[in-house]
């Protein structure tokens, strides 16, 4: 994770997507560095990318992208919940790759779903956690004790492409990148946080009820689904929990596995590590020094940087501990940037 200086900030970012075969990714970064130090790079991969994809292709030749490499060491990419498919289209009951199910859901845990084609829940019990850490990156001190005085409702998955084309159809949310070949039941990406503001608007408007992003301590608490350790499942990377690069099948390099593809947690919340970075509410703090204790959003005037949480597909499992934490400014697309929806339990 970088550390708090701009210029180490801004070679984290650049870091992260030097070798992308994206050029959304070159754009987001010129969005948040206009005349930064990679600036011209940038714009020639750009150049070069978008000329590679107007080439005809050669008959009965197909040509694959080379995968874009993953940074080592544990500094997020630059900026790093999908709604669930169409109705006709089911979402898998048990992960395809998991090498181990949850055991029984945990108390107080149940399921809503407020439409056909809404996001499923699950409701989360009221509850008192240890957020962060004492011994990781310094933007995740001091551990701190967070009390959630109500039960809030969660996405069980990331908010997927076909749910998202619901929202696109319904003119309510944009086109994203290449949100119309990507497949259906995985999660929508390329969003920025003010997308996910859309797409909450709209689907609060659908259903009568007041839809949102997670607030960052909300997140965590489903993350970590009742644990206290590293990870949920322990303090050691195991294969199919997660879907990282090295973490087990069923990764692909060239995007996100289907939503429910990797094991649950013992809340039933698919996909919290790895997959896609999610948005939440949260205004960025440098560290959790005077964080609130109640679970709220930590909010800023004028904040436009914005909190990420859970890791990607594309970084390895020293991205995927449930204390993981990043920012990106609320305005940028970037091809490993998801959400998750929440509304309070009724």
């Amino acid at each position: 994770m970088p550390k708090d200086s701009a210029e180490q900030i801004e070679l984290t970012f650049w870091d992260s997507i030097k070798d992308s075969t994206h050029a959304s990714d070159y754009e987001a970064y010129l969005k948040s560095y206009p005349n930064g130090r990679f600036a011209a790079l940038a714009r020639a991969r750009i150049e070069r990318l978008k000329a590679a994809e107007q080439k005809p292709k050669a008959p009965e030749q197909s040509r694959v992208a080379p995968a874009a490499k993953v940074p080592s060491e544990r500094e997020p990419p630059a900026p790093k919940a999908a709604p669930k498919a169409a109705p006709e289209q089911a979402q898998p009951e048990a992960p395809a790759a998991a090498t181990e199910k949850p055991k029984a859901p945990a108390a107080g845990v149940s399921a809503a779903k407020d439409c056909a084609t809404c996001p499923d829940l699950i409701i989360l019990p009221a509850g008192t956690f240890t957020m962060g850490s004492n011994t990781s990156d310094p933007s995740e001190k001091p551990a701190h004790r967070v009390t959630l005085a109500k039960p809030f409702a969660i996405g069980k998955y990331e908010v997927t492409v076909d749910q998202w084309n619901a929202c696109v159809t319904a003119g309510a949310c944009p086109h994203v990148g290449g949100d119309a070949s990507r497949p259906g039941n995985t999660p929508v990406r390329d969003v920025s946080w003010d997308d996910a503001q859309q797409y909450m608007k709209w689907l609060s408007a659908q259903t009568g009820k007041a839809y949102r992003l997670p607030t960052e301590a909300e997140w965590e608490y489903a993350a970590r689904g009742g644990t206290t350790g590293k990870f949920w499942w322990g303090e050691q990377m195991r294969k199919g929990m997660a879907n990282c690069k090295d973490c087990g099948q069923p990764w692909q390099a060239e995007g996100p596995a289907p939503v429910g593809s990797f094991a649950a947690n013992p809340f039933g919340l698919y996909d919290v590590n790895g997959s896609v970075w999610e948005w939440v509410s949260d205004c960025w703090h440098n560290s959790y020094k005077s964080a609130p204790a109640d679970g709220r959003s930590w909010e800023e005037a004028n904040c436009r940087v914005r909190v990420i949480r859970g890791g990607s597909w594309r970084e390895g499992a020293s991205y995927m501990p449930s204390t993981t934490r990043f920012k990106y400014d609320a305005s940028v697309r970037n091809s490993q940037n998801g959400f998750r929806v929440v509304r309070d339990a009724q």
